[in-house]
């Protein structure tokens, strides 16, 4: 019932994100996505910095939120062309840098004015990281979507379908045949049988898509198809582990209560933050020049 569920929500939400991605209409298809993923850093960033809360750990909650909408905005007005023509990653690399260096000032000058706050290395640090760890992350996922020497939106259907397997391998087969614990201390759940299932439902995926589709998937081989799919799936364990750990050290179960059968936003994503700089920088280093 539980998997059901599951299946459910990430069925209908992905089918939103690829109807969104593929929308005739290119500004209407672009303003789409630029919503869906500012609405999921808000939803992450807001659960993210209230399991800090629970912790009993301060935060600038306000400032982590807006700075992290921002950097999501302004990445999009610069990676869609609006601004001038995007040729070149690295200086979208270049421009998010800038921001990051500008949201640390402005975080610390927001310390100075705080009467309430004497801890201001674990605000600074807490807020920080519910940055790093949401919209920079899911900034990724605009690298992908706007790569100039691809159709991008093809690589990140593929990511996020390679992703997805990975859970639904380690979900399918763990609860199957899971005996060995992974690492009990931090999410009990977890299985080395679970493990191998999200690595063979990954690698499957990917090869399955690369066959599907391989004009679409530039650059790509057989050889990167399975080494992908691999490094991706395990990837995706250790990111779901990741979100545990901040679960377990909050005393919570899920981190929302948002979507049925998979708990709040960052349950969602936790699997695909770590994943998206991997396929940009696969992507970018290794199937294109």
């Amino acid at each position: 019932m539980v998997f059901a569920r599951r299946l459910g929500s990430s069925l209908v939400l992905w089918s939103v994100v690829v109807a969104a991605l593929f929308a005739p209409n290119r500004v209407l298809a672009n303003a789409c996505f630029l919503v869906i993923l500012l609405v999921l850093a808000w939803g992450g960033m807001r659960e993210f910095y209230g399991l800090v809360e629970k912790r009993g750990m301060v935060c600038f909650k306000g400032w982590g939120i807006f700075g992290g909408l921002l950097l999501m905005a302004s990445t999009f007005v610069y990676l869609s062309g609006m601004v001038r023509p995007h040729t070149l990653p690295s200086k979208a690399n270049d421009f998010e840098t800038g921001f990051l260096v500008l949201f640390v000032l402005g975080l610390c000058v927001r310390q100075f004015l705080s009467k309430t706050n004497p801890a201001g290395l674990l605000g600074i640090s807490t807020t920080l990281l519910g940055l790093m760890y949401v919209p920079w992350l899911l900034n990724f996922v605009q690298k992908i979507n706007f790569f100039p020497q691809v159709d991008g939106r093809f690589y990140l259907i593929y990511f996020i379908a390679v992703t997805k397997f990975s859970d639904m391998g380690a979900y399918g087969v763990g609860s199957l045949f899971g005996r060995h614990k992974l690492i009990p201390r931090i999410s009990p759940g977890k299985t080395w049988e679970g493990f191998a299932g999200a690595l063979c439902f990954s690698a499957g995926a990917s090869v399955l898509l690369y066959v599907l589709a391989p004009g679409h998937l530039t650059g790509m081989t057989f050889g990167h198809a399975l080494g992908l799919g691999l490094l991706l799936g395990a990837a995706a364990v250790l990111g779901d582990l990741i979100e545990s750990l901040f679960k377990r050290e909050a005393g919570v179960k899920d981190s929302g209560r948002l979507l049925p059968g998979i708990g709040g936003v960052l349950d969602l994503l936790d699997s695909l933050l770590f994943n998206a700089p991997l396929m940009y920088l696969y992507l970018r280093h290794v199937l294109t020049d």
